[in-house]
């Protein structure tokens, strides 16, 4: 099967534990407002490539993934493809190798199913922790990425819970009190890690000659993160 993908990273250190194979497909559903990587947005660019050669690809570098590295498929949004992810993982798990997806969440059918049955492993991002602030700034709502939560759970589905801390926006105790209840109430969540809102993605945007309708909010400092994190 051939999927668009928009890059990859050979050496991946945080897009799930150990040493990753790191595939970014191309395309999304939603338009986050502090989303990093604009460029991921349309389906009509990227490049094509078969499942079967990212897992050769990836092969190559299989003598840095240790035992709990492995392939993280991440976007864009990798649920809008789910059929070639299903792909992926399914040759990927005949080689031993473990599955990651990072995802929003923000996507339930039969094919996001049967993709679920062949991962290993889920990086989730819990953006906001109320439906009007998901609504205004992302184009989904909590309750249907709380359903994506429930199915993990059901499938017994390792999950670490991320959220990008945005200055004014979500950088409350309220907030992350309110992510922690939500974790705590499912027991595939391993653990929750907060991330710094950054703008370095600012280029991207001037490129592409678009607005980064975040670009006036500050970034959060190292003190108010480590607050925060210490709420955990």
């Amino acid at each position: 099967m051939m999927g668009k993908i928009h890059s990859v990273q050979s050496l991946g250190t945080v897009d799930g534990p150990g040493v990753r194979y790191v595939i970014f497909l191309q395309g999304c559903n939603l338009r986050c407002k502090c989303c990093h990587n604009p460029d991921t947005w349309e389906m009509t660019a990227g490049s094509e490539i078969s499942a079967k050669e990212l897992i050769e690809k990836a092969e190559r570098f299989r003598e840095y993934f240790g035992e709990s590295g492995g392939i993280t498929v991440s976007g864009g949004e990798p649920l809008l493809q789910a059929e070639f992810v299903t792909e992926i993982f399914q040759l990927a798990r005949e080689k031993g190798i473990n599955t990651c997806l990072d995802t929003s969440g923000s996507i339930i059918n039969e094919k996001v199913e049967k993709l679920l049955n062949v991962t290993d492993r889920v990086l989730l991002d819990i953006k906001y922790t109320s439906n009007e602030t998901y609504l205004e700034n992302a184009g989904c709502s909590l309750d249907s990425v709380l359903d994506f939560l429930k199915i993990l759970d059901t499938k017994k589905i390792p999950t670490v819970i991320r959220q990008v801390i945005i200055p004014t926006v979500n950088d409350t105790r309220e907030n992350v009190e309110k992510l922690k209840e939500i974790a705590t109430a499912f027991s595939c969540v391993e653990k929750i890690e907060l991330l710094p809102f950054r703008k370095i993605c600012q280029t991207k945007y001037d490129l592409l000659k678009t607005d980064f309708p975040f670009k006036d909010i500050p970034e959060p400092t190292s003190e108010k993160m480590s607050e925060l994190i210490s709420l955990l």
